[in-house]
């Protein structure tokens, strides 16, 4: 028994000597309980939502009122005009417009109907239909309020619309993220560990001795990947097209050039990850646990980030795969110009910028040892 308790002691004096180790058995699943505690619901919250008011009464502000008063709906603008209504999904500020018709009020007293109109960003189908069960049960609840006041049958229509996948398929939503889940993980992870496996087996020291500069070493393990993923880039593509029968709306070049911005900062992040461990194991922990579960839960690919806590949506600001989603919604989906997805090329550079200097420096650093 003596002996069974020093075999033990000493197993855990190696556990705890390894900072990584008793990272991932003691916080790893503290962050794992957040993330899927919080990140992990179907339930919508926060929605941006603008409404578009030709003649303003009584029955319309209770009606803003109501949905503002909801945990489900924030009032982000009020529109001046039908023409609005495509300009604020381009930019992104709303995900449900509420259109109320001429006379709302009026007409529901003297007809005993009065049409509203919700219209929804379908890019995520599932959403879109949530949010406007949302809105409708609430308008209704208003309705039947009105009728017990004036005591006579009256009666609010909703009108749904869903804008740009009116046939409500799930791959609309999901093929943006399996592109930006793909080319994370083939750049970033396969980088990382290939670099690895060349310091972890002792040959990164051999061609770091021969004449090629360092720098044309590092191209050299990653440019096989940039180029796997270019051709995954085409096969989703078109698969996503001639299979999935989702068109692409917008600028196919532009939607070319975003992608490849992103594969810049994917393998960046890889190249980052082999200047800070010399195990492929703790490679693959890092980029897997690391990069996978965020990009899959905070990204905005299965969840909307508007429904996350605040600190959530801070943490999903600084992933690229949320920029990048963002993005190939907007190209690929939505159809936008160029001008509404500056934010996301320049957030993209800006990241690409960074990640590829501080990986490139660091990994300097290490040369020079």
């Amino acid at each position: 028994m003596k002996q069974f308790s020093s075999f033990v002691r000493k197993e855990f004096y190696h556990i705890f000597r390894d900072k990584r180790t008793v990272m991932i058995l003691l916080i790893m699943p503290v962050l794992q309980i957040i993330l899927f505690g919080f990140a992990i619901t179907t339930e919508v919250k926060n929605v941006r939502m603008a409404v578009f008011v030709p003649s303003k009464d009584v029955s319309t502000e209770g009606i803003i009122n109501q949905l503002q008063e909801s945990k489900y709906f924030t009032l982000v603008e009020e529109l001046q005009g039908s023409g609005d209504i495509q300009r604020i999904f381009r930019e992104g500020k709303a995900n449900l417009v509420v259109v109320f018709s001429e006379n709302f009020h009026d007409n529901m007293l003297h007809t005993g109907e009065s049409s509203i109109q919700l219209i929804a960003d379908a890019t995520d189908p599932n959403q879109a239909l949530m949010l406007t069960n949302y809105a409708a049960s609430i308008i209704s609840g208003y309705g039947m309020e009105i009728m017990n006041e004036a005591n006579m049958p009256l009666q609010i229509i909703p009108e749904i619309k869903m804008l740009n996948n009116p046939q409500m398929k799930d791959a609309y939503n999901f093929v943006p993220g399996v592109m930006g889940l793909i080319l994370m993980l083939i750049c970033a992870m396969m980088t990382s560990i290939s670099i690895v496996r060349e310091k972890e087996t002792g040959t990164m020291e051999i061609l770091l001795a021969s004449p090629m500069k360092p720098i044309y070493i590092i191209l050299s393990k990653t440019t096989p990947y940039f180029t796997l993923s270019i051709v995954n880039l085409a096969t989703i593509l078109l698969l996503s097209v001639y299979v999935l029968g989702i068109p692409v709306a917008g600028n196919l070049f532009l939607l070319i050039f975003i992608s490849l911005l992103f594969i810049l900062v994917a393998l960046s992040i890889g190249l980052l990850i082999s200047t800070i461990v010399d195990k492929q194991l703790a490679a693959m922990l890092i980029s897997g646990m690391g990069l996978m579960m965020p990009t899959m839960l905070l990204s905005g690919m299965i969840f909307p980030v508007e429904s996350m806590p605040v600190f959530l949506q801070w943490i999903s600001c600084v992933l690229p795969v949320r920029w990048y989603i963002e993005a190939v919604r907007k190209l690929m989906i939505q159809g936008v110009d160029a001008v509404y997805v500056l934010k996301e090329i320049v957030i993209l550079s800006g990241m690409a910028l960074f990640v590829l200097s501080a990986s490139l420096k660091k990994f300097s650093i290490r040369l020079k040892k």
